[in-house]
């Protein structure tokens, strides 16, 4: 007789009675239900162990996808969400449960998908998004591969806006003067720090794959092992709570900032990327020989010169990760592409032929990874389906080619808004509420009066 095939119903049944059973063997007294918002930092509600339990997943409105970093909402609220500011179901992801490791008491943590009353992935969510572009690939046959390579700075602690950002002292006492780039020592400065953001990371189960020091004073980067782009957008989410975290507990701040100090670099979040065939499993950038690459790479290149100039506002999403794009030393300036050059925005590191991939550069740290993977993976994707064709490779400087990517955020937010082909693929709704909250940042930023403005203009004009 034959098996019965498993319905929706059955796995998610299955699903909740594997979470329960985790919580329960882990004596878990509270569970904090995670949501990632647009800016990519965590919304939900810490409830009771007992009571997830017996409700399995909760509730939050809408609204928090039409909502800017400092709380406000833009003019067009009512627009973008349902007339009765309904609320959204969420449902647990049973690949994301973990421990929370600095929580007194024995507490779990668990990413929520967010949906509409009649079971719909919610238009709104970034990882809904992303899920959107995933399905995209799937349906031509193609699983992409990332490993993200994320850079932030320790800074002292700063409870004042008005005064600027400082380099912490190290071990011995002293902040940092001099360029430190991939120095063992500077690092060693900040053990307690990492070793406690280990401790946290391992049992987290977070892919911390390389740890290394940047070129900006107490600048590190962290390396994630390469996977599926849902759990690595997952794993930056949980590991900036997680670095921020370690760091408070020294006294500093863990600074995810694209410009925090204004004669230090910026941080990135530089984004390599494949696509694997789901039949095979084999790399399809490459042809087999060493330094060849197939008709789908140069599609897929030429996608990413295209369109990455209308998807800036995601690798982009603040005005603060202009000043990184516009006065960082190494940060790209145009839609270039090279072999193992690090001027270009698209790089293309020199590997194996099973590792051929794109390294992409624009990202700041201050990114959703959600919204950043979901944004380069929807370029690339134009590029196969309209068959585009990229530049020849560049060999020397790209910085001379000049700048060609929009120069604020308020010029993102515009190319992006004239993009049909992305706006459709990523979903005319999330664009609408997406642009409007930037949108209204930036007007709120612009309101701001500076310090630069008071020193050199209050009596000078």
């Amino acid at each position: 007789m034959a098996r019965k095939a498993k319905t929706p119903e059955d796995e998610q049944a299955q699903q909740e009675s594997a979470i329960k059973r985790w919580l329960k063997e882990r004596r878990i007294t509270e569970v904090e239900c995670l949501v990632p918002d647009i800016t990519g930092n965590a919304r939900g509600k810490i409830i009771p162990a007992a009571k997830f339990s017996h409700d399995y997943g909760t509730r939050l409105p809408e609204g928090i996808f039409a909502t800017t970093v400092t709380g406000d909402y833009p003019d067009e609220y009512d627009d973008l969400v349902s007339p009765s500011d309904s609320d959204m179901v969420l449902r647990p992801d049973p690949d994301t449960i973990r421990m929370v490791p600095w929580a007194t008491d024995p507490t779990a943590q668990v990413i929520h998908d967010c949906f509409t009353k009649d079971g719909r992935p919610h238009e709104l969510a970034p990882r809904s998004v992303l899920r959107r572009v995933l399905a995209l690939y799937d349906g031509i046959g193609l699983q992409p591969v990332i490993a993200p390579e994320l850079e932030f700075y320790l800074v002292q602690r700063n409870t004042d806006p008005d005064f600027p950002l400082l380099p912490p002292a190290g071990r011995n006492g002293r902040p940092e003067t001099a360029r430190q780039s991939y120095s063992i020592d500077a690092v060693n400065e900040f053990d307690p720090i990492l070793d406690l953001m280990y401790d946290y990371c391992e049992a987290m189960d977070l892919d911390v794959d390389t740890l290394v020091h940047e070129s900006g004073a107490a600048q590190l980067e962290v390396n994630f092992v390469h996977l599926d782009p849902l759990s690595r957008a997952d794993q930056v989410f949980l590991f900036k709570r997680t670095m921020r975290e370690a760091a408070m507990r020294h006294g500093v701040y863990a600074t995810f900032l694209a410009k925090p100090m204004e004669n230090e670099p910026g941080s990135s979040m530089h984004i390599h990327q494949s696509l694997h065939s789901l039949k095979t499993g084999k790399n399809v950038f490459s042809s087999g020989k060493s330094g060849g690459h197939t008709e789908v790479f140069l599609n897929y290149m030429g996608g990413l010169q295209k369109y990455v100039p209308a998807a800036m506002a995601f690798f982009g999403p603040n005005v603060n990760s202009y000043r990184r794009l516009a006065f960082g030393e190494v940060s790209p300036k145009n839609v270039q592409w090279g072999y193992d050059n690090r001027t270009c925005g698209l790089r293309v590191p020199l590997d194996t032929p099973e590792n051929a991939r794109v390294e992409s550069r624009f990202a700041g740290s201050d990114v959703n990874p959600y919204l950043a993977l979901a944004a380069t993976l929807a370029c690339g994707y134009l590029g196969i389906e309209e068959k585009l064709q990229p530049t020849e490779p560049l060999a020397g400087s790209a910085h001379a080619k000049g700048y060609d990517l929009p120069r604020s955020l308020e010029e993102a937010i515009a190319e992006l808004r004239a993009c049909k082909p992305l706006r459709e693929l990523l979903g005319e709704r999330f664009v609408r509420a997406y642009t409007a909250v930037k949108d209204k940042e930036h007007q709120t930023y612009l309101r701001v009066i500076s310090s630069w403005e008071r020193e050199f203009l209050l009596l000078n004009v």
